[in-house]
């Protein structure tokens, strides 16, 4: 079971004797681990002082085991959480293994590690007698889905898949961060129940968002003097070439789809919407399309891959340089 599928449950009907938390999500690990301790020792107890916490460096099997032994007298489970439990797992995986066939009942064994191949003896005894539940990295739809349904559960807001990836692009894929930027977009929004487009861009863009939109735009309606000149406000504060270029590319990925989409249904307005282009950007990006000409939108794709690669080490330009050629080769 994935963490996002296992933390949809507000609370525990049972607790298995042990549980390996694998993959190297950081925050849903914690999330996992909140939910356990919340349900062995109720949602007002200091779990960190009930609790014992390890590292997998440090820890002895035989102090472990005494601990999983010991009957606690605070509660009704002992609670032993090893944390970057790789090298304990790897050197105590016998004594692992026969714990997995009569674990301690009243105790709680979890495991933080990083890799689990559920091939091994251990993970199919862990399979029989506990829960391995993954906590890896999540990417496309299921981090999208992943944000839509976090903003609903967790802070009782809407966001739609749209504004969900514009989130992303912004905040990047650390589902940790992204609960961040989530938290102080439902705060910025107040009582309404949605959290738009726009509200992403005003709070997680900032400045350098409004200003990468303005350079994009420019190029749009022709104005490359006006995109230069914000590409070297950009650039002047820092902002790094390579998130220009993502800047860019989701704008311009977009546009690619509904070029496709209009080449099977020769409606360039309606492929606009489908591709999901703004509402208010169908018109000029319609505009611009007509100006550019199918046979230079159908090169756009390669524009940025020769960018990309250029950054990468394939070109001997500065990237300042490959992102002014790209604007003045993107203009209609």
């Amino acid at each position: 079971m994935h963490a996002t599928e296992f933390l949809t449950q507000s609370e525990l009907k049972t607790v298995p004797p042990i549980v390996v938390l694998f993959g190297g999500e950081r925050f849903l690990k914690q999330q996992v681990q909140q939910l356990f301790l919340q349900t062995v020792y109720g949602p007002d107890a200091d779990a960190h002082e009930l609790a014992t916490f390890l590292e997998g460096r440090e820890a002895e099997w035989r102090s472990v085991a005494d601990e999983l032994k010991t009957i606690s007298m605070w509660s009704g489970k002992r609670c032993v959480i090893i944390n970057a439990a790789d090298d304990f797992v790897s050197a105590n995986r016998p004594q692992l293994e026969k714990y997995a066939d009569n674990p301690a009942k009243s105790s709680l064994l979890i495991l933080d590690v990083k890799s689990w191949p559920k091939s091994t003896k251990l993970a199919k005894k862990v399979q029989k007698t506990g829960e391995a539940i993954e906590c890896g990295e999540l990417k496309g739809a299921q981090l999208q889905g992943w944000v839509v349904s976090h903003a609903a559960h967790k802070f009782e807001k809407t966001i739609s898949r749209q504004a969900g990836q514009l989130l992303i692009d912004l905040a990047g894929t650390s589902v940790g961060l992204l609960d961040q930027e989530l938290d102080k977009l439902a705060s910025y929004v107040g009582q309404n129940k949605k959290i738009t487009n726009e509200d992403v861009r005003a709070l997680v863009g900032g400045w350098r968002l409004e200003t990468t939109w303005n350079m994009i735009n420019g190029v749009r309606d022709g104005q490359l003097d006006m995109a230069l000149v914000e590409l070297n406000k950009l650039m002047t504060a820092g902002e790094a070439p390579q998130k220009l270029l993502g800047g860019i590319s989701f704008v311009y990925r977009k546009i690619v789809k509904a070029v496709r989409i209009s080449a099977k249904t020769r409606q360039l307005g309606p492929a606009l919407k489908q591709a999901g282009i703004f509402p208010r950007d169908v018109g000029p990006t319609e505009t611009y399309l007509r100006k550019l000409g199918r046979e230079r939108a159908e090169r756009i794709p390669e524009l940025l891959a020769k960018v990309d690669l250029g950054m990468k080490g394939e070109s001997s330009l500065p990237p300042r340089l490959l992102i002014e050629r790209l604007l003045v080769e993107l203009s209609p």
